[in-house]
């Protein structure tokens, strides 16, 4: 039986937890998933979690912060005045909203704090320095 190797085109299922047990992602309601293994499309601890299973095959990873997204990055996190946010947005914790780098790249960013004078942005992806879980199921290798 063949077993999946880097360079395969592969389609699974997952869903993906938190060490809490929150699922925070699933492909189980729709279709499978499909990608190269090595090409990046994925978070690498997800890729290199597949290479060897079979077609049919189920199997639980758990990947640390660095095969996934990463650690948090306090420089990615700062502090915008207020009035620098448009009136319309209703400011609160939590809240994902979509800015421009220095570079004037579009990039998501999440409040985390608001207070009279300041809003505090994080700019890392929301499952930075977390770490993840992940149920796959190879459906099917090309």
């Amino acid at each position: 039986m063949k077993k999946a190797q880097k360079g395969d085109k592969v389609k699974v299922h997952f869903t993906g937890t938190l060490e809490d047990g929150t699922e925070f992602a699933s492909s189980r309601q729709d279709a499978p998933v499909e990608f190269t293994i090595g090409e990046g499309a994925l978070i690498p601890g997800f890729e290199e979690g597949t290479i060897g299973m079979a077609e049919g095959e189920q199997k639980t990873i758990q990947l640390e912060p660095t095969e996934a997204f990463g650690e948090k990055r306090p420089e990615l996190v700062s502090k915008v005045p207020k009035n620098a946010i448009p009136d319309h947005i209703e400011l609160s914790v939590g809240l994902q909203l979509q800015m421009n780098s220095q570079a004037g790249d579009p990039i998501q960013v999440t409040v985390t704090d608001v207070n009279e004078e300041e809003v505090t942005i994080d700019a890392n992806p929301p499952l930075a320095g977390k770490p993840l879980t992940f149920d796959i199921e190879l459906v099917e290798l090309a």
